[in-house]
Order: structure tokens, then sequence, then C-alpha cells
């Protein structure tokens, strides 16, 4: 197993995305998206809109990844060679062999383009081949049926319902839908198949 924590700057990348770890400077290159896409963080636990947001969200996953609990991307399309969007590991627990994969948010040009399935390919890659991990969970707001379908989309299986299990920032308490993938799967069945789907 790698060493994995805040020390250390992982790069990964194919032909059509770049993956590469968040900085406090990215704030300009993920601000338009902040100011001018507040759709975007219709679902979210934790919201990036507007500058001040932003400035907060960026410097909360920074803090996390130098606890060694997470580990934030900046999404970077190398298609139209521009950034797009970011993601990251959280609830890091490499004794369990086990993370989650999440805090997924694209730009609405990004959306829809196949870009989020490079993404999650490279992720998974790196969770189960090089991290050596055994299990990689997804959770959602369960009234999120596009992030569910794009889960399901590239081989997660439902676990089950956790009812209000979570606050909504507008109020009241969500259910979140547990979804994983198992380090047999994505050998025996899911990379293959994934990387079929790549254009």
């Amino acid at each position: 197993m790698i060493l994995f924590n805040g020390n250390h700057d992982y790069l990964l990348e194919n032909e059509r995305v770049l993956l590469r770890p968040l900085q406090q400077d990215d704030h300009t290159f993920l601000l338009p998206f902040a100011l001018h896409e507040p759709d975007t963080w219709q679902y979210s636990l934790v919201s990036a809109a507007g500058s001040e947001g932003l400035a907060t969200y960026i410097q909360t996953a920074l803090a996390a990844r130098e606890r060694g609990t997470e580990y934030p991307f900046i999404v970077f399309d190398k298609r139209t060679n521009e950034y797009a969007g970011s993601t990251r590991f959280y609830d890091i627990n490499l004794p369990f062999k086990t993370l989650q994969l999440g805090y997924t948010w694209y730009g609405e040009r990004f959306r829809g383009t196949g870009l989020n399935k490079h993404c999650k390919y490279l992720l998974l890659q790196f969770a189960f081949e090089d991290l050596g991990l055994e299990r990689v969970e997804f959770r959602a707001d369960n009234d999120n049926a596009t992030s569910i379908a794009a889960m399901k989309s590239i081989g997660c299986k439902v676990d089950g319902i956790l009812r209000a299990n979570m606050p909504k920032r507008a109020g009241g308490r969500r259910d979140s839908i547990v979804l994983s993938m198992l380090k047999e799967e994505w050998q025996t069945e899911v990379k293959a198949a994934l990387a079929a789907k790549l254009d």
C-alpha cells in the first residue's frame, strides 16, 4: 500500500481529464461556477455558492487533507482546456481499506459529456489498484435522481437508505442513499465495462 496523506501530490490523468490536488489558488478557476450556477449546490450538504462560500469550501477541504481524512481534487477537462469542477476522497480509513468518493460537482456545460465517467475510472482505479482498498462507498440525497443514476451507471450497487441521517441546508433532514463498489467487482466486471463506456 502506498502512503496516502496531505503531504503527497497525486495526479490522476488520461487522454480526457486531469485530476490534481485542489489548492487555495483554485478559487480563481472555480469562481464562475460559484457565482453563476446556484443549482449546482441544490443537493449538496456543503455549498460553495458565492466567492466567500467557495473560499470556505476550499479551505475546509484543504484542512481535511492535512488531517488525512480527505483528499480533494480539481477536475481539468482536456477536451475544452478548462477547469470543470471538483471531487474528492473522504472518510478515508486505510486500516479498514475503505473510503468514500463524493463531493463531486461539475459546471453545467460539463455534465452529460462523459467527463464524469473518465474521472470515476481514474479514481476507482487508484483506490483499488494503488491504495489496495476493498470497498469504495458513495452517498447522495435520496431525492437526487440524476446523481443516483450516474453512480449506478458506473457499476455501483445500492446498499440501502439511511433515513433522516443528515440535515438539509434549507431545513429538515434528508434520507441518504448508500451505494458501494467492492474490489472484486472492480476487477471482474466494472473496470472493463466502465472502460468500454469511455469516449
